[in-house]
C-alpha cells in the first residue's frame, strides 16, 4: 500500500507570523518599540532588565511584559521597583508566541510607552522559533553556561539582533573562551551585536544602552515616514 505523505512544515507558523505583523504594526503605530529578551533560566534576564530600565528612565517610558509558566517572582521585582509591568502564564507552554502577546497587550494598556520589554520564558529551544512580533531579539548568554551555547543552540543565535554575553564578573570562576563565542556567534549571524556586560556591576552596559537607543531610535524613523 502506498503511504502519502504531506510536508506541512513551511505551514506550521503562518498564522502566528500574520499576528506578529499585527502586533509590530500596532506597537509601531503607537510609537512603541518592543524588544523581545530571551535566555536560559539563571542567564540574568531580570537583573539586566532592572538596571537597564534604571539607566534610561529619564529618557524613555518603559513597561515589561513578564512571561512565565507559573509564579509572578519577576513581576513583583518589577514592580517594587517602580516598574510597570504585567505577568503572563503560559500555561504550560515553553514560549511566548504572538497570539499570547497580542492578548496580554489587549490587558496592558501600552499606548503611552516608548519601550516595551518581553522578558520570554527562560529557555533556548522553543522561545527561537516563535515570532513574538516585537522589533529586535536579544539573547542574553552567561558565562557560567560556557561558549559552546551558539554550537548547541544556533536558531536562538541566528534569530537575535543583540547577544549579550552576561556575569563578566565571574570570568575567574569558569573557563569562558570571548573570541570563540564571538566567532561562533558571528558564523550563525554576521550582522549581530555582541556585547559582554555584567549585570551585577554595570560593567559594558554603556554599549548596551547605547545600542537600544539607536534600535529605538531607527523603529521610530521608519515608523514616521510610512
Amino acid at each position: 500500500m502506498a503511504i502519502k505523505v504531506i510536508d506541512v512544515k513551511a505551514g506550521i507558523f503562518d498564522e502566528n507570523d500574520r499576528i506578529a505583523e499585527e502586533v509590530r504594526a500596532q506597537n509601531s503605530a503607537q510609537g512603541t518599540f518592543m524588544i523581545n529578551i530571551m535566555s536560559s533560566p539563571g542567564a540574568g534576564k531580570t537583573t539586566t532588565l532592572l538596571r537597564t530600565i534604571a539607566a534610561l528612565q529619564e529618557e524613555f517610558r518603559m513597561g515589561v511584559m513578564e512571561a512565565d509558566i507559573q509564579a509572578s517572582v519577576d513581576a513583583e521585582k518589577m514592580a517594587a521597583a517602580g516598574v510597570r509591568s504585567i505577568q503572563v502564564h503560559t500555561g504550560g507552554e515553553c514560549a511566548m508566541d504572538a497570539s499570547m502577546v497580542r492578548q496580554a497587550l489587549r490587558e496592558f494598556d501600552t499606548s503611552d510607552l516608548d519601550l516595551l520589554f518581553l522578558e520570554n520564558v527562560g529557555n533556548l529551544v522553543c522561545t527561537a522559533e516563535q515570532d513574538t512580533g516585537a522589533h529586535v531579539n536579544v539573547e542574553i548568554l552567561s558565562i557560567p553556561e560556557g561558549d559552546d551555547k551558539p554550537l548547541k543552540y544556533p536558531l536562538m543565535f541566528r534569530v537575535c539582533q543583540c547577544v549579550l554575553i552576561n556575569k563578566t564578573d565571574t570570568r575567574d570562576y569558569f573557563a569562558f573562551d570571548d573570541e570563540a563565542v564571538k566567532e561562533r556567534i558571528r558564523r550563525l549571524n554576521p550582522k549581530a551585536s555582541v556585547f559582554f556586560i555584567s549585570a551585577k556591576s554595570g560593567e559594558g552596559f554603556d554599549a548596551w544602552l547605547d545600542w537600544i537607543r539607536e534600535q529605538a531610535g531607527k523603529g521610530m524613523e521608519i515608523n514616521n515616514r510610512k
